[in-house]
């Protein structure tokens, strides 16, 4: 699996990556803003919105949201890099597989979707671990990390392969090699965690599934 992965920051500096890796930093962070946002506002209106009550309240969701911004950041990026998978998977098989045929897979709204949903699966499962992990750090991150490695493993996979078959293919193919497929995502999870580093997750997942991917057939 960390071949795969060399293999993708390799070639980080191709530029057919720039761009994905552009929008989809400048997407994942306008995400997050807009959620710390909508929490705080949230928060404050239950509270009552005004005096010391609302301040309160508001203060603790902006500071729930910095606490669980870099986990909920993952499934951000998993529905982003839905957006942009085409053209990173693209350029990695024209370098490293050249002689594959065109691809003749699920429609490009088709790939969107299944990223899409699955990441409002994560979301979902985020929100309602992070309590878990406020009472319970140790049980709480790990099972979060879990979620993340399965989410990333699986969407990733699934959207390059969705490239190059149908989705009952594409999702049989992901259970036979589900345990690369988590390994992988295991090691994605761990690079969104780090600042600065998790901009490139939707970029790097995308080409390292798309090598473990063809490796897998």
């Amino acid at each position: 699996m960390l071949e795969n992965l060399l293999l993708a920051m390799r070639q980080l500096p191709d530029p057919a990556f720039r761009r994905p890796l552009a929008f989809g930093a400048l997407g994942a962070l306008a995400g997050l803003v807009g959620l710390g946002w909508l929490s705080a506002w949230g928060l404050g209106a239950v509270a009552g919105g005004e005096g010391w009550l609302a301040t309160a309240a508001a203060a603790a969701g902006a500071l729930l949201v910095a606490v669980a911004a870099w986990w909920l950041f993952i499934p951000l990026l998993l529905a982003i890099s839905g957006l942009f998978l085409d053209g990173v998977a693209e350029a990695v098989e024209r370098r490293h597989y050249p002689a594959l045929p065109p691809p003749q897979g699920a429609s490009v709204p088709a790939q969107v979707w299944s990223s899409t949903v699955l990441a409002a699966q994560m979301v979902a499962l985020t929100l309602v671990l992070l309590p878990l992990s406020l009472l319970l750090p140790g049980i709480g991150l790990v099972l979060l990390w879990a979620v993340a490695a399965i989410g990333l493993g699986q969407g990733l996979f699934e959207g390059v392969a969705l490239r190059r078959m149908g989705t009952e293919a594409a999702r049989a193919l992901r259970r036979r090699r589900r345990l690369a497929i988590w390994s992988l995502g295991g090691l994605l999870a761990l690079v969104a965690a780090v600042p600065g580093l998790n901009l490139l997750v939707p970029v790097l997942g995308t080409a390292a599934m798309t090598h473990l991917l063809h490796r897998a057939r």
